[in-house]
Order: structure tokens, then C-alpha cells, then sequence
């Protein structure tokens, strides 16, 4: 193996930074590691917010992140990680939309940053120094990244929209879902 550019360093770099918080956050809602609320404490969150059902939500949100941000960190199957991180942060954008943009203020900057950069790694790849790599870009095809994030936007716009639909009828007062 050459020696890695500057710019396969700086995508190093890039998915660590990314993925360290994002695995994190996920085994928080899947563990209830690092204070995290476990999986029962985030299913009743996902249930508040209008995620149903709160525990398949709960597990959905914490593969995404957990898992997503593993395959991003490792670069491996990075636009499957790429794709899963975007869609879930949407999800999570979505909660925090009513509070505006900022993050000093509960807003979605953070989810919207996570997201990017996952959805541009998944579509630049992982660089040199990653599991991509050296398995030959096996899980790293250049039609995947489209096929990945075409199908987590689906995917989210679904949750979101179920999600909104919810929320509406309950602000209305007739939500007679169980």
C-alpha cells in the first residue's frame, strides 16, 4: 500500500470524527451506555415524538447510528453507512425542527451536519485507509451510493411522514392510534 494523501487523511479524519459520536449516541438508545436510556427509555421517547412503534423506532434509530456510524468509521460498506446515518439523522431533524435551526436553541444543526457529512461520504467514499479498500471496494461499487441514499430517503420521508400525520392528529386531539 502507498502511502495515504492528504486527501485519504482527511476522509480518515473525517468519518472518526463523525462516527465516534454517532456510535455513541446509538448504543446510548440500544445500551443505555454512556448514560444513554436503553432501549425501553428511547422506545417511550420514540412514542412521545410521534415514532410508532416506539421500540422498533428506538432500534431503528440506534442501528442507524450505531451501526451507520461503525460501517462509516471502519469504511466498509460505506455508502450503506453513509445512507443509514443521512436517513436517520432526517429523523431526528425532523423532532428538533419546531425548535428552529440552531443548536443552542434544540434545533436540528447538529443532525443536519451529521447527515451531510455522512451522505457526502457515503457519495466520495472512505479514502485509502479503510476495510473498502482492502477488500476492493467489494461493498463500495459506484451504483450503491445512489441505489443506498435513494433508498434511506424513502425510508425517512415514510417515517417522517407517518411521524407528521401523527403528531398532527394529536395536536387536533384525535389521535385514536394504540
Amino acid at each position: 500500500m502507498t502511502c495515504p494523501t492528504r486527501r485519504d487523511t482527511g476522509l480518515l479524519l473525517l468519518r472518526i470524527g463523525v462516527s465516534g459520536p454517532l456510535i455513541a449516541h446509538g448504543t446510548q438508545k440500544l445500551f443505555g451506555w454512556f448514560a444513554g436510556a436503553g432501549l425501553q427509555g428511547s422506545a417511550e421517547f420514540m412514542e412521545q415524538q410521534g415514532y410508532r412503534p416506539g421500540k422498533l423506532s428506538a432500534i431503528a434509530a440506534g442501528l442507524a447510528e450505531a451501526g451507520g456510524g461503525a460501517l462509516l468509521g471502519l469504511g466498509l460498506a460505506t455508502p450503506v453507512g453513509g445512507a443509514a446515518v443521512a436517513a436517520g439523522m432526517t429523523g431526528a431533524a425532523a423532532v428538533h425542527t419546531p425548535n428552529g435551526f440552531w443548536g443552542y436553541a434544540g434545533g436540528y444543526e447538529l443532525n443536519t451536519v451529521y447527515g451531510v457529512a455522512a451522505a457526502a461520504l457515503a457519495l466520495t467514499g472512505p479514502g485509502r485507509v479503510s476495510l473498502d479498500h482492502v477488500t476492493g471496494h467489494r461493498l463500495d461499487r459506484g451504483w450503491m451510493a445512489p441505489a443506498a441514499l435513494g433508498a434511506g430517503a424513502v425510508l425517512a420521508a415514510l417515517a417522517v411522514g407517518a411521524r407528521q400525520v401523527r403528531t398532527r392528529r394529536t395536536r387536533e386531539g384525535s389521535d385514536t392510534e394504540s
